[in-house]
């Protein structure tokens, strides 16, 4: 038994470019979009040291459709994102209440808060399961790989492509113009909550935006990547960028790219080895995480250890003198440096 496949070029290289484009392509696609969206958010969140925040509101989402087609009986579009919208910003609520009015610490509140709901969702499908209609597979992993099979939407004698994919786009391009708009808002409150309030920015206000943008996102990906994977989109991208640069926004831009690269790379990987699309692209990002972990020209390992070690060969070198003065081969400057 092989536990992996036999890796065929032309089968993984080829034809998601060719013969596959059509789906394989609007997977990529779609969870480009994903990785996109939850990056630029993403940035925000790990700057607030809040990235656990999406991961609760992820799990959220199950309860919250759940009882949403409980109420309605509709599997409708509509019916379970309001479910879902309300169910995650309920989990927000609940984090604040316990962290505010109890001796307990934001990560405790998270924990207790997605631990709890996702329970309830688990509990309310099980009971219900002859009247709630729920994949919870497709919810829990997305379904990536039905989207290419949805009718696509046409306005005249244009197609526009599959529901799910519009979505996306709609939230990606919603998600740049109110990064466009309270840009200085959102990066004064993020890194100095105290100056943003005296300069007259409403921090709280900006903070409950950024919750509300955060659900709209969760919801509009789970559809697509599950909610599970939700979270590592949302932590992935701005991680990565984080140990390429120090400004904001080309730590943006860093973001937009990585998840460009683990979309095609996660196609790629998925059709080598057969799996679900959605878990092999968070491995394919997880991947560049790694190889930015490493390589980084300020953050990265070898770069460090190469520093370490010519640190200590300046220091040998210099003590080779009389006396042990400094060789004046090497610059004040660079001594400072190193200090």
């Amino acid at each position: 038994m092989n536990l992996i496949p036999e890796f065929q070029f032309h089968r993984v290289f080829v034809e998601p470019w060719t013969t596959e484009l059509g789906s394989h392509g609007l997977m990529a696609l779609v969870t480009f979009l994903v990785g996109a969206t939850c990056g630029l958010i993403g940035n925000f969140l790990i700057l607030r040291r809040m990235a656990l925040v999406g991961d609760a509101m992820s799990h959220s989402v199950l309860p919250g459709i759940a009882v949403a087609f409980l109420i309605t009986g509709s599997r409708g579009v509509g019916a379970m994102v309001l479910g879902a919208i309300v169910a995650a910003w309920a989990t927000h609520g609940l984090i604040e209440v316990i962290s505010r009015h109890s001796r307990l610490k934001q990560d405790a509140a998270i924990g207790i808060a997605f631990s709890t709901l996702f329970a309830v969702g688990v509990v309310l499908i099980a009971l219900f399961a002859d009247k709630v209609d729920l994949d919870q597979d497709c919810v829990l992993n997305g379904e990536l790989p039905m989207i290419p099979l949805e009718p696509a939407v046409r306005l005249g004698n244009l197609t526009l492509g599959p529901p799910a994919l519009l979505r996306l786009v709609a939230v990606l391009l919603g998600s740049l113009l109110l990064l466009v708009a309270f840009y200085k808002e959102l990066l004064l409150s993020s890194f100095d909550p105290g100056l943003a309030s005296c300069l007259g920015i409403r921090v709280r206000w900006i903070h409950h935006g950024l919750m509300l943008w955060l659900s709209m996102v969760v919801v509009a990906s789970f559809e697509a990547v599950g909610a599970i994977l939700v979270i590592a989109l949302l932590i992935l991208p701005g991680a990565t960028a984080s140990l390429l640069t120090d400004r904001m926004v080309p730590r943006l831009l860093w973001s937009v790219a990585h998840a460009a690269l683990s979309s095609v790379s996660g196609m790629h990987l998925s059709v080598a080895l057969d799996c679900s699309p959605a878990g092999a692209a968070v491995v394919a990002g997880a991947g560049w995480f790694g190889v930015a972990w490493i390589f980084s020209p300020t953050e990265g390992l070898l770069p460090r250890w190469l520093q370490r070690r010519n640190n200590k060969e300046g220091k040998g070198d210099s003590m080779s003198g009389p006396m042990g003065e400094v060789d004046s081969g090497h610059p004040s400057s660079e001594l400072s440096e190193n200090i």
